[in-house]
């Protein structure tokens, strides 16, 4: 069964870190491009952050660029996204989801399938 999985969500007061977990099961994430996204309480599902699976490069929306890390293990069959310095309008269910490319596009990117989708983490920043 081919699955994505996302963990490391939680409580974080603002100005703190978390580190979200994206894991594969039933395929390798060699192959693909993963992109995160989040989706706040009434607000439109946005692009986050994404690592191409070809040469690594990195996209992510302006809101986060300098707070927010993504990486890729292929030997762990996981993709990373490191945040920091999160601020209270990062509160959100975070989820990953897999393509072949990562498009920048504007100030952000986009994917023009993603394809598979985890269920999601909930990320909560307040104090």
């Amino acid at each position: 069964q081919l699955q994505l999985v996302e963990t490391g969500g939680g409580w974080v007061q603002p100005g703190g870190s978390l580190r979200l977990s994206c894991a594969a099961s039933g395929f390798s994430l060699d192959y693909y491009a993963i992109g995160w996204f989040r989706q706040a309480p009434g607000k439109e599902r946005e692009e986050v952050s994404c690592i191409s699976n070809s040469d690594g490069r990195t996209y992510y929306v302006d809101s986060v660029k300098g707070r927010f890390t993504i990486s890729r293990d292929n030997t762990k069959n996981t993709v990373y996204l490191q945040m920091n310095r999160l601020r209270p309008e990062d509160t959100a269910v975070y989820y990953c989801a897999t393509d072949n490319v990562c498009i920048p596009y504007g100030s952000s990117w986009y994917m023009p399938l993603a394809d598979y989708w985890g269920k999601g983490t909930l990320v909560t920043v307040s104090s």
